[in-house]
């Protein structure tokens, strides 16, 4: 039997630490600091969307499908051979930045994750195989496999063309695109999924599909929305913007699955869950904005506006959402007061984030002492993501 708590633990280490490694970021525009901040940058992210999300994700789909399948021997041989891959990331890139060893462990990471696809897609029982929760984890897990396009090209690419190219940034702009939207958002929504077939308020199939259409269709025509920076045809900003279009219009069916629905869980887990959805609405209405010319070239003139985005979404929606889940599950008790500190501290730093790239933007005055300050508030997210695990780890079985 897999204890899965472990598990779930182990994925909450990995945030902790892409938290500090955050914090410790901060501080290179504070004080001198003896490291190279590009390869701590490359440690940071591998570990928030590798060792957060991607473990967090596949714990829970274990937990859905697989906890009384008989497959145990083989999805510890898969998990293990991933916590490799992950600590060789982890231990190579503030030391050497892409080199021969990081990017062996990062490849060897993407071989784990197809082991991991081919394992959900061959052994799950027959019983789940047409259900709605499935079919979005089955889409998400192409997805995951579809964005390691982007990882693949980066070698050839800085082996031909060099860093400076504009196919080295359409790379990681391809990868996270569908990290971000294709496999972390239609993950989520099929754990949700799963969570209303389990309270006997699964949707009905023609309601689901006009979700799951939309919603796939509009992931892939946004990626266009990563182009626009080179400013290219109109065509490009036209697909853009149908993609953002289509998203907003898949999540109103999804609100629309879920309106009036009695969800049986807990208060703090529905406030966890409102939270998380207001989120997606800011998310998606970014998303559309971003398709005009002026505000492509004004986040890719002012990079905070993408920085900002990128972690409204990961420390926002996503681990909000994966809070609310493990909870769920019991997988992670996840108590009010901890869930605040997270909060402030994820509010905060979203709003001196979204201030200095105003601020630069419309030529505002600049706050004294920015970068300590947001280096002090930024710490509040280590913080509670300590006490989180602390008392998890020591909260009998």
């Amino acid at each position: 039997m897999i204890n899965l708590k472990k598990h779930a633990q182990i994925s909450l280490g990995y945030f902790l630490l892409a938290a500090l490694l955050g914090v410790f970021l901060r501080f290179f525009f504070v004080t001198s600091i003896p490291a190279n901040f590009r390869y701590v940058v490359h440690a940071h992210s591998h570990i928030a969307l590798l060792g957060w999300v991607y473990l967090g994700l596949s714990t829970l789909i274990y937990k859905m499908y697989f906890q009384k399948a008989g497959t145990a021997k083989t999805y510890r041989r898969i998990f293990w051979f991933t916590q490799v891959t992950l600590l060789g990331m982890l231990f190579t890139f503030p030391f050497t930045g892409y080199a021969a060893l990081s990017i062996t462990f990062s490849t060897l990471f993407l071989f784990a994750s197809y082991l991991f696809t081919w394992f959900v897609l061959k052994k799950v029982p027959e019983k789940y195989k047409r259900t709605a929760s499935f079919r979005s984890i089955k889409g998400a897990l192409w997805y995951l496999v579809f964005s390691s396009i982007g990882p693949w090209a980066l070698g050839g690419i800085m082996a031909t063309l060099g860093k400076t190219s504009i196919w080295y940034k359409m790379a990681i702009y391809f990868y996270l695109h569908f990290q971000y939207n294709g496999w972390f958002i239609l993950a989520l929504c099929g754990v949700l999924f799963y969570f209303l077939e389990k309270l006997g308020l699964a949707p009905r199939k023609k309601d689901f599909s006009r979700f799951f259409y939309l919603l796939n269709a509009g992931v892939i025509l946004s990626f266009f929305l990563s182009v626009l920076w080179i400013e290219p045809h109109w065509i490009f900003y036209a697909l853009g913007a149908l993609g953002a279009i289509l998203q907003l219009m898949a999540f109103f069916e999804f609100f629309g699955i879920l309106r009036n629905k009695d969800l049986q869980f807990s208060p703090f887990v529905k406030s966890l869950l409102k939270i998380a959805a207001l989120l997606l609405a800011v998310k998606i209405i970014l998303q559309l904005f971003s398709a005009h010319p002026f505000f492509a070239e004004l986040a890719f003139t002012y990079t905070d506006f993408v920085i900002g985005y990128l972690h409204w979404t990961f420390l926002g929606l996503v681990s909000i959402t994966l809070f609310a889940f493990f909870e769920i599950t019991g997988l992670l008790k996840v108590s009010k007061m901890v869930f605040w500190i997270y909060f402030v501290g994820f509010a905060l730093t979203e709003a001196l984030i979204f201030y200095k790239g105003t601020s630069i933007w419309l030529g505002w005055p600049f706050v004294e002492n920015y970068f300590t300050i947001l280096a002090i508030v930024s710490g509040l997210l280590p913080l509670s993501l300590a006490i989180m695990l602390t008392k998890n780890l020591l909260t009998k079985e």
